[in-house]
């Protein structure tokens, strides 16, 4: 991960939408879901669905895969790992072991 691909990640996930679907895919990990059970749990229209992946895709955060007549996307949760230890890398002056943070603190 470089700086480049961070803020191409971050900037992929500072939109309410695509941040609702990237949260769906990752809850959904790693089966994913179709298109269709996007839109339907989202309530989003296909195309404004389609604009959304297609600029997470493009950050690798979610990949889609043809199943038929239906896409599955995936969340890409190696990626997201790598952004989150790019995010973190050097934390507390190189020893990350004392500001490990708690879980589901905001």
């Amino acid at each position: 991960m470089n700086n480049t691909n961070a803020v191409a990640a971050l900037a992929a996930l500072a939109q309410d939408s695509r941040l609702a679907i990237f949260r769906l895919l990752v809850q959904n990990a790693p089966a994913g879901l179709t298109v269709g059970v996007i839109a339907e749990q989202l309530e989003l229209p296909a195309p404004t669905l389609s604009f959304h992946l297609k600029t997470l895709a493009h950050a690798g955060l979610v990949s889609t895969l043809q199943e038929g007549r239906f896409v599955r996307c995936r969340a890409e949760m190696g990626r997201i790992d790598a952004l989150i230890g790019f995010l973190t890398d050097n934390c507390c002056d190189g020893n990350p072991e004392i500001c490990k943070p708690a879980v589901g603190r905001e």
